[in-house]
């Protein structure tokens, strides 16, 4: 076990006996920052220094934007927490042969870029100002927390053809259950930290948190052909959230499965590859989606 987590987890676990309020502030405080940030992998390394890399300014920090691409039939990468736009590497030369740009951030508090922080808002925002640069975005690639972030920004004016979710967060209302199991926390802290993400601290001014965030409200909103991939072993987001997403969008929504690739290696498994460069190869040009969040 890492040290650093089990000195956390001894530490907030025995704290919530005497001043739950406490412990529950602290976790707080570590649900919101990152506790690492990703580095760019020798796998990527190659991938990565051949970006058109620059930034931009969001909530008075430098975002990091990469571009593979002249910037014509763009694909918006997405990518989740702990996370950075290196790691869809291996999706790169794929969409480059067929003649797309893509498009990655670090978000901020993640990669290269600047801050401590990003919530799925963050992400929304920044993919938002992309679309101001490049116009629609032929699809959207996704993967964990980008996920959820992707069906709120396709709902706020984000447009797209297709969506290719992988690994995905379907409700922000999991991620304090998640992050508790991951960090070994008992009950007392997950309720602590709960009120604290669900109440208003995390969202000011968004009444109802749960369903804000929850990618499967109001299904018909999302027009476009959705796939996605998730893993039976995940052990970051449970398979259940993949379940979530196609009882909501029904037939809209190609599920693949996969074993024993967990949360990271699924994006870079060349069979999970090439049935999201598959389904993207079927979408209509970019120019065909008028409507948010509709091909």
């Amino acid at each position: 076990m890492d040290p650093a987590v089990a000195l956390i987890r001894t530490t907030l676990n025995a704290t919530s006996l005497a001043a739950p309020g406490l412990a529950g502030r602290a976790a707080y405080e570590l649900y919101r920052h990152p506790l690492r940030r990703g580095r760019v992998r020798t796998r990527e390394r190659a991938v990565h220094d051949r970006a058109d890399t620059r930034t931009l300014r969001h909530r008075g920090e430098q975002v990091v934007v990469h571009r593979w691409g002249d910037g014509t039939r763009p694909v918006l990468l997405m990518h989740g927490w702990q996370s950075r736009a290196s790691r869809f590497a291996d999706f790169v030369p794929r969409l480059r042969g067929l003649g797309l740009t893509a498009v990655g951030y670090d978000a901020p508090g993640h990669g290269d870029s600047g801050g401590r922080t990003a919530t799925v808002l963050d992400h929304r925002a920044i993919a938002l100002r992309l679309q101001e640069e490049y116009g629609a975005f032929e699809a959207v690639i996704a993967h964990s927390l980008g996920v959820n972030a992707a069906f709120l920004a396709l709902r706020e004016g984000l447009r797209a053809g297709r969506l290719a979710a992988v690994a995905g967060v379907a409700e922000v209302s999991w991620m304090p259950a998640g992050f508790c199991a991951m960090l070994g926390l008992n009950a007392t802290v997950e309720r602590e930290l709960r009120r604290r993400v669900e109440g208003g601290a995390m969202f000011p001014g968004i009444a109802d948190v749960r369903a804000h965030f929850d990618a499967t409200r109001s299904p018909e909103e999302i027009g476009l052909p959705i796939l996605v991939a998730h893993d039976e072993d995940d052990d970051v987001v449970p398979f259940t959230q993949a379940g979530r997403l196609r009882a909501a969008y029904g037939d809209r929504l190609e599920l693949l499965v996969t074993r024993g690739l967990g949360h990271r290696r699924i994006l870079t498994e060349p069979t999970v590859i090439d049935n999201v460069i598959g389904f993207l190869s079927a979408g209509a040009p970019a120019a065909a989606a008028t409507e948010p969040g509709a091909a």
